[in-house]
């Protein structure tokens, strides 16, 4: 019954190549509702008109994780703001929002800034803009792990059509906070709280799907990929940003067990509540490529000549070799 729904439900969008986006009840997999200009602000319930069961929208960002996994990351969320909080994530004003990623006022997180950006303007010359040229329109792009929605937020001031997905929802650091975003963008791209493996989004909708330093939240690779997958239209992309690399699996190893201890120090936890693979290899990327048929291309944009330099300083000081950060980005087959 569920497939059968899906199935129509993709036939439908397949005819409307500017369609809105469509909301599916994280119950059933049945249509919920289409994220139009309508959807997108305010609070209420929305009962699935196949099994009845409620979806919740609250200021604008829709809850669309089951009981269930909601008291799965119930800790890992708690955990991870405390974190976020601590590391001073956020701000008061607007204008810190609006800056991100090329410049951080608050100067508490300026050099992950600058890798952002950095990131966001390689993404942006090397996939978005020939993709969009390839197909002489607009973008329907899949923000997955998109935080404050910063990424949303410069892909919308393109013309582009954004959808930001999360875990978090507080208005700090989380797809609350995208309300900064409002002032500029108008109507505010959909904001929607789930689960990167159980999308709430019927199939081949979206034509760039980017893993927006979240892949490494995955606790099986080829799960979350297969999701992002199912997602993305015949010849779209998708992308993993800012996500770890280690030419060998020791390094990765190393790097979690340092990371742990050094949380346990600082936060009183270690920061593990639920399983993520934390970080990609060479292998880890080849299986992925096997499993689905699709070959890798790879951008490795220049993040400063101190960067650049890390390998050569942990070598001499006879340390593990640093993460790296790509860009991989594949091609879903026409």
């Amino acid at each position: 019954m569920i497939a059968a729904q899906v199935d129509a439900i993709d036939r439908a969008e397949e005819r409307r190549p500017h369609r809105a986006v469509t909301l599916l009840c994280w119950q059933c997999g049945a249509p919920l509702a289409e994220m139009t200009p309508e959807t997108r602000t305010g609070s209420g319930l929305r009962a699935c008109p196949s099994c009845i069961t409620k979806t919740q929208y609250r200021e604008g960002i829709w809850r669309a994780l089951s009981p269930e996994r909601i008291n799965h990351f119930r800790k890992f969320i708690a955990e991870y703001e405390f974190i976020r909080a601590a590391e001073g994530r956020g701000g008061t004003q607007s204008e810190y929002y609006l800056g991100l990623p090329f410049k951080d006022i608050s100067g508490r997180n300026s050099d992950q800034w600058a890798i952002r950006a950095r990131t966001f303007r390689a993404m942006e010359q090397s996939i978005v803009a020939p993709l969009a040229q390839l197909n002489k329109r607009p973008l329907h792009i899949l923000d997955l792990g998109a935080g404050n929605g910063w990424m949303s937020y410069r892909l919308a001031l393109q013309g582009h059509l954004p959808v930001a997905v999360d875990l978090l929802t507080n208005d700090r650091d989380g797809l609350g906070a995208a309300i900064h975003y409002s002032t500029h963008i108008h109507p505010l791209f959909p904001r929607v709280q789930a689960d990167l493996d159980r999308l709430p989004f019927a199939s081949s909708i979206f034509d760039l799907v980017i893993f927006n330093a979240s892949f490494h939240y995955s606790a099986k690779y080829e799960g979350t990929f297969a999701e992002a997958l199912r997602c993305t239209r015949p010849g779209g992309s998708i992308a993993i940003a800012d996500t770890p690399w280690y030419a060998e699996e020791e390094s990765g190893r190393r790097m979690v067990e340092e990371k742990r201890k050094r949380f346990f120090a600082t936060y009183g936890f270690a920061s593990d509540s639920i399983a993520s693979l934390e970080y990609l290899t060479p292998d880890r990327l080849h299986r992925l490529q096997n499993a689905f048929e699709l070959e890798w291309s790879y951008i490795s944009p220049f993040y400063g000549i101190r960067w650049a330099l890390r390998p050569l300083r942990a070598k001499l000081a006879r340390r593990r070799p640093p993460s790296q950060f790509r860009i991989y980005a594949a091609r879903v087959s026409p």
